[in-house]
């Protein structure tokens, strides 16, 4: 169920990402946010992402962890000719 408030958050965002990524993105922001474990983590998304600050966070954080993935794909891979 969390994994559909991770998607309405990327929707609002204009945010489209492979199966993959969403799964790598969803387990880092709950990481980050300290949600892993909580008792029902789809409830405290959806509480944060209604949070004009907690909102704000979670689109920074999202914007940075795009920008990394975008760096990593762009890096050479060494020892490849």
């Amino acid at each position: 169920m969390s994994r559909a408030v991770l998607d309405a958050i990327l929707n609002a965002m204009q945010v489209l990402l492979s199966e993959i990524e969403r799964e790598q993105l969803y387990h880092e922001l709950l990481a980050y946010f300290g949600l892993i474990g909580a008792a029902d983590e789809c409830q405290a998304l959806e509480a944060a992402w209604q949070d004009s600050y907690n909102r704000r966070e979670i689109e920074y954080f999202i914007h940075a962890w795009l920008s990394r993935r975008r760096k990593r794909k762009e890096e050479p891979i060494a020892g490849v000719v």
